[in-house]
């Protein structure tokens, strides 16, 4: 009886080991969810001194992971409001984006089995309506935001969030579970406080969603900065520090606008793991 045991006991040491306990952490799976899809008829908003008058295509995602310590979700996409609007959202700018909602993220959550109080976390790149407009379905989620993002006044100088919203404000980097799987990457320029994220997968390897620190590829491939930024020399920092991590990481940028990129990926219910 005493080798048995003694395996028995072996065995139970290397399950309690911190080796064993690093592998049932960390990041388990990611899934694309489509959270907007929409068309400008004048890029050139993007593009200062190119393609005027040139219409382009975009989609906005939303992004579920799983981690062994609960469930995240980064960026909320348009108002799912916006899926019973015939002709979607139509901005007062003619130039601007025209939004449509074609899935709801409730529904999506709902095909995955997860519930809003499911959600162990959640943060948005920044506060334009195309990541927020859906914030308010998780009412008691700890919502992770810049200080300078959620301290930047909205229109009439209203708040972006609910006062009534849980939040963690941040000045910097996050390692959002501590155990560097997660991390929230401060990159301002886009907006005061925006921000964007490196996901460590097991199979996958690592991915930065960009949020709009980058719009689309040629933006990306170009260091272009769009009128609207906040600040040209943030964003050009900003890109340059996702540069850095992507070769550090050895990680692929994954950017929330670009249709070509997302169309070759795979969308929930299937998933990165």
């Amino acid at each position: 009886m005493t080798r048995p045991i003694g395996l028995t006991l072996a065995a139970i040491a290397i399950l309690c080991s911190p080796t064993a306990a690093l592998a049932a952490s960390g990041v388990e799976r990611l899934y694309i969810l489509n959270c907007g899809e929409g068309t400008t008829s004048d890029v050139s908003r993007w593009t200062p001194g190119m393609n005027e008058g040139k219409p382009m295509d975009f989609v906005d995602s939303c992004y579920l992971i799983k981690h062994a310590q609960g469930w995240f979700l980064w960026d909320t996409g348009i108002s799912d409001a916006v899926a019973s609007m015939p002709n979607g959202l139509v901005p007062a700018d003619p130039k601007a984006t025209v939004w449509r909602r074609p899935k709801t993220l409730a529904a999506q959550l709902d095909q995955l089995g997860v519930k809003p109080a499911d959600l162990k976390g959640m943060a948005v790149s920044h506060t334009h309506p195309d990541h927020t407009g859906n914030v308010e379905m998780f009412p008691s989620t700890m919502l992770y935001v810049q200080k300078a993002e959620y301290e930047w006044p909205g229109t009439n100088s209203e708040p972006r969030f609910k006062p009534s919203h849980p939040v963690t404000l941040l000045t910097g980097d996050l390692d959002v579970f501590g155990d560097g799987s997660l991390i929230i990457l401060s990159t301002p320029g886009h907006t005061p406080g925006h921000q964007s994220l490196l996901v460590k997968l097991p199979k996958t390897g690592a991915v930065v969603l960009s949020g709009d620190a980058v719009h689309f590829k040629e933006n990306w491939e170009n260091r272009r900065v769009p009128a609207m930024n906040v600040s040209k020399d943030q964003t050009t920092a900003s890109m340059q520090k996702l540069a850095d991590t992507l070769t550090k990481e050895r990680a692929q940028l994954w950017i929330n606008h670009d249709k070509a990129q997302r169309d070759g990926q795979k969308l929930a219910p299937e998933f990165y793991d």
